[in-house]
């Protein structure tokens, strides 16, 4: 696996032309490591007791996150402990693992959160006077933590929606839509979903809620054409789960060919249940991650463009936020017109399409973790 060091590096390359990056290398410049001292809260010589909490452990990008974490908790000189639900959604887990924290007396907590009813657990944390900043998934509403480092989810959408329209050339579109829950609504969910149908040219209906667009219509994006949406279907952002939601869809409609994907576990299962069903050649899979088994999916024509995100970034930036809290009491400032710091996104593909910025799997290659 690549080093943090190099990694972090390349992450800071790709992005340096990007607002986001930008606002990032000047927040990382101006933060301070704590000093030495005790684990625990985050008074003058006490040393910074952080818990990460993940939605799961099975996910290559929260194993790239937890990795970045402590790296980035070594060279600082951070109490950091680990903890993951058991899978996408187990809230229950995440609530025991906050309670932990606060009788562990923790400066603060970095969590990926796995649902809303995480946020009551939340607020306790920081009536305790620890600190809480979100990764990856922002809260609803954001100021339930500190602040958020997270990709700008719906521009990742956007992205992979816009180069799948381009892709058809006016063909009518026959969607599968494979989200992460089908009984709660999370940002990360909706934003990705709502995100890649907009990118299509296709209305939405209630912005922050899948499945209520209209079935059928017309799209805009690209050259245009009519569009039939058969169905959303959830995954839990699982291999597992992608095969069995594809295979539902295809069971509705097997003239499916475009599918979007809430990440890319959950896309090899779609492609896994497509080959089963002999159209694994004949169907746009689109996805969000950019980890090194996606890129090389987009590669080898599994999928035909995801977006990339950056969890090692997130995990850095989350830490040395702790420790200017620890500190000053102050978080950094969200990206401007967003109610959370962007850490960025760039469209991965090797069929670049006209007006839709991309990099190759080449360049992603060097980016990519996991």
């Amino acid at each position: 696996m690549t080093s943090h060091t190099a990694q972090t590096s390349r992450f800071r390359r790709a992005a340096i032309a990007t607002v986001a990056f930008a606002s990032a290398s000047a927040f990382l410049v101006g933060c301070a490591a704590t000093a030495e001292g005790e684990p625990g809260g985050g008074d003058a010589g006490d040393k910074v007791g952080v818990s990460l909490i993940v939605k799961t452990s099975a996910n290559p990008f929260f194993i790239a996150m937890q990795e970045g974490a402590e790296a980035t908790a070594q060279e600082e000189g951070v109490n950091l402990t680990f903890a993951a639900g058991t899978q996408d959604g187990d809230e229950a887990s995440q609530i025991t693992a906050i309670e932990n924290a606060i009788s562990r007396g923790d400066t603060g907590i970095l969590i990926t959160l796995n649902g809303p009813g995480v946020n009551g657990a939340i607020e306790k944390a920081r009536e305790a006077g620890l600190y809480v900043i979100a990764l990856d998934t922002a809260p609803d509403p954001a100021d339930v933590v500190d602040i958020t480092f997270a990709t700008d989810n719906r521009k990742a959408g956007n992205l992979i929606g816009s180069w799948a329209a381009e892709q058809l050339n006016g063909e009518t579109a026959v969607i599968g839509l494979l989200d992460v829950f089908d009984d709660r609504i999370v940002s990360v969910d909706y934003n990705r979903n709502q995100g890649f149908l907009e990118g299509m040219g296709i209305d939405v209906n209630d912005p922050l809620l899948n499945g209520d667009e209209a079935a059928t219509g017309t799209y805009s994006g690209g050259a245009g054409g009519d569009y039939v949406i058969v169905g959303n279907q959830a995954t839990g952002g699982a291999e597992d789960g992608g095969r069995t939601a594809m295979e539902t869809l295809l069971s509705a409609n097997p003239d499916i060919n475009v599918v979007y994907t809430i990440n890319e576990p959950a896309a090899f299962g779609a492609y896994q249940a497509l080959e089963a069903a002999g159209r694994e050649d004949d169907v746009l899979i689109v996805s969000v991650d950019g980890g090194c088994a996606g890129v090389g999916y987009v590669t080898d024509g599994i999928i035909g463009a995801t977006a990339q995100q950056y969890p090692v970034l997130m995990a850095e930036l989350g830490i040395k936020a702790l420790i200017e809290l620890a500190e000053t009491g102050e978080a950094p400032d969200v990206t401007d017109g967003l109610d959370f710091f962007d850490t960025g996104v760039a469209l991965v593909t090797d069929q670049p399409v006209d007006g839709v910025d991309s990099i190759d799997t080449g360049e992603a290659g060097e980016l990519c973790w996991g």
